[in-house]
């Protein structure tokens, strides 16, 4: 029987030690999946920060919208009335901050043409101007009862304020009353929504026409029409 010599021994024992060897192809098989492993968690992520910032985006520009739209819609109301009456034209800032109600109460009356024609039946020197269909001095003490039921915080009334009186209105009972003095007293009974800015001198010309017993004009003095203005 042949002898296998020691050192062919040692060489087959090293060849069948060695480390398996990996081919090119196995290695670059293995780059290629971790490269698309490493670009879609990438893309995921790109996608989803994307779409997180365009939400956010969105939801501003929404609400910026709807801020604007408010801002517009509430710049776009009228907040001067020039009421031409038979001794000339009043201008009336309206304030719509502090008696938002009744001015849109108001603009809504002037579109409608429901002061078109009205009479000034009251006229009472240094106190008040009185136009609308409650006619009579009795309407100055209707302000009493109105005012004891609706608790409505209205600005101190001064000289050339545009007012109306306390109560729910209709149609006949929103009657106009410019102040000619500062009147204090009429502070609960009136609710003020305007102010006027230029033609106090018609005021002024209708406090002093002659008036009867009753502080009725014994000439007739109205309103043509009103016209609504956002600037003067």
């Amino acid at each position: 029987m042949a002898r296998i010599k020691p050192q062919a021994l040692l060489q087959q024992s090293k060849r069948k030690k060695g480390p398996a060897r990996i081919s090119v192809t196995t290695i670059l098989f293995y780059i290629l999946i971790l490269s698309l492993v490493g670009f879609f968690l990438f893309a995921s992520y790109r996608h989803w920060n994307n779409r997180s910032s365009l939400q956010s985006e969105n939801h501003l520009s929404t609400s910026e919208g709807d801020n604007t739209f408010a801002d517009s819609k509430k710049s776009d109301l009228p907040g001067y009335a020039v009421l031409n009456t038979s001794k000339g034209s009043i201008i009336i800032e309206l304030h719509k901050e502090s008696a938002p109600e009744v001015v849109d109460e108001f603009i809504d009356l002037c579109q409608k043409g429901h002061f078109k024609g009205m009479l000034f039946h009251l006229v009472i020197k240094h106190y008040v101007i009185q136009a609308g269909d409650n006619h009579g001095a009795g309407a100055t003490e209707d302000w009493n009862l109105r005012g004891k039921q609706h608790a409505i915080t209205s600005m101190k009334h001064e000289a050339f304020m545009l007012g109306t009186s306390k109560g729910k209105h209709n149609h006949k009972g929103f009657d106009l009353f410019i102040t000619t003095a500062p009147i204090p007293d009429l502070n609960e009974k009136l609710i003020v929504f305007g102010q006027v800015i230029k033609g106090e001198d018609v005021v002024q010309e209708i406090e002093e026409v002659d008036t009867d017993e009753h502080y009725k004009p014994k000439i007739s003095i109205g309103i043509l029409d009103v016209t609504l203005k956002q600037k003067v």
